[in-house]
């Protein structure tokens, strides 16, 4: 009668955890950058609310409002951010607080700035927005939506 092997053997299980210890390295680090990502979408969303009254008030009034009171965007931050800041000229700014300014470390501030047609800002309409570095965004390119990097 043989004898029907049962298990696995040292090798095997050996080879099964260095697999596993090798997706792990690769994962784990794409994982995290995964999260703050996400958390920098609350950047992008606190400007994008911000970017819609600025262009409204513009449009509306011919000129930039003098902040972000005036154009009526939300002082309220949120779990990572701050409350929006409107420079008065052609600039909004979010700052990362708590853990995701951790996570960013001294890269915190998110910045939209409005391009106007004939250049400045004196006339509607806005032609788009910009939230690249050139901007004043000082975030690392990995964790902003591409439409930014």
């Amino acid at each position: 009668m043989k004898k029907v092997q049962q298990g696995f053997t040292l090798i095997e299980l050996m080879i099964v955890v260095a697999i596993i210890g090798i997706l792990a390295a690769i994962a784990i680090p794409a994982y995290q950058d995964y999260t703050v990502r996400s958390k920098v979408t609350e950047l992008v969303n606190a400007a994008g609310v911000c970017k819609t009254t600025v262009a409204e008030y513009y449009q509306a009034k011919g000129t930039m409002p003098t902040d972000a009171t005036v154009a009526g965007c939300s002082n309220v931050g949120t779990a990572n951010t701050i409350p929006p800041t409107f420079n008065g000229k052609d600039t909004i700014l979010v700052d990362a607080t708590a853990g995701l300014a951790a996570q960013l470390g001294a890269n915190v501030t998110y910045a939209l700035k409005a391009a106007c047609s004939g250049g400045a800002c004196t006339g509607p309409p806005i032609t788009s927005w910009d939230c690249t570095s050139a901007a004043g965004t000082k975030i690392l390119p990995k964790y902003l939506p591409a439409s930014c990097r």
